[in-house]
């Protein structure tokens, strides 16, 4: 028996840090969304007790250090399993890239393992196993658009954002979520308007929401890699609804309503970098 679970990619609409909370982590406020850019997990019974991973990408770890392995871990010890399982990860969604391809690899695995091991556990039940394994889980879990809050555990269904094209573009380099998120100065940083953003999803209105967009992190990010300043820019020269960098970084993604805009700003930006692409925002 072959079980197959696509993973997809998020973006961050909005993104603000409130404060640092005494447990280490912020204070986080976000309105996140999934788009049509997924990894592909496949998941196959082994006889023998043990986890394997398998992966196209030379960047994955397939140890203990890969979400994908702690979530299968996780629920063999939570539950008493001694069924071995074989994943095979397709990457799609650049790594270390501001998209959660860890955590939604890592919730399409506690999604897909679910069905092959028969636990019969709900989605609210692997949200709270996911939030174990790291902060973008839970959302990852159900995806679609949602208001989430907290550290990342505390999620709000919103309706699906206003359709659009998005082209996303990851610059060659990895960012440090920690690293960003320890430089924080909660002085200086520009907070977004995460109200006006929500109430602009909630109405199905896009040019409001082109306008709400912000990222709390981006000042931080920007003063370290001049260069997605540089991709902003060139977003929004070739006529970028919105133009907004994703998580703590570094891709970069642009809000286009028209096809034909998404695919100028595809073909500008091909030749700055390797890693650009065209896709849909998923319902």
């Amino acid at each position: 028996m072959e079980i197959i679970e696509k993973a997809p990619a998020k973006i961050n609409l909005g993104l603000d840090a409130l404060y640092k909370r005494q447990d280490g982590f912020h204070e986080l406020e976000m309105i996140m969304a999934s788009v049509d850019l997924a990894d592909r997990l496949t998941f196959e019974p082994l006889s023998k007790n043990e986890i394997v991973i398998e992966t196209d990408s030379s960047f994955l770890p397939v140890d203990r250090r890969n979400h994908v392995y702690q979530a299968a871990e996780l629920l063999k010890d939570t539950f008493g399993l001694t069924q071995g399982v074989k994943i095979k990860i397709e990457k799609r969604i650049p790594v270390a890239a501001g998209l959660a391809g860890g955590s939604s690899d890592c919730a399409a695995a506690l999604r897909g393992l679910n069905r092959l091991w028969n636990l019969g556990l709900s989605l609210e039940e692997l949200v709270e196993l996911g939030s174990k394994v790291g902060s973008d889980v839970p959302y990852c879990v159900h995806g679609g658009t949602a208001f989430v809050t907290g550290r990342g555990e505390k999620i709000e269904f919103l309706p699906p954002m206003p359709q659009c094209w998005v082209v996303l573009v990851k610059p060659r380099m990895s960012v440090s979520t920690s690293t960003i998120f320890g430089s924080l100065s909660f002085n200086s940083i520009e907070h977004p308007d995460i109200a006006g953003l929500k109430q602009a999803v909630e109405a199905n209105d896009y040019k409001l929401m082109t306008e709400k967009v912000g990222n709390a992190l981006e000042g931080v990010t920007i003063k370290r890699h001049p260069i997605i300043q540089q991709i902003k820019d060139r977003m929004t020269k070739y006529g970028a609804d919105a133009a907004l960098m994703s998580g703590s970084g570094p891709t970069v993604f642009a809000l286009c309503e028209k096809k034909t805009r998404a695919q100028r700003i595809y073909n500008g930006l091909k030749g700055f970098c390797d890693e650009v692409y065209v896709v849909r925002t998923l319902k």
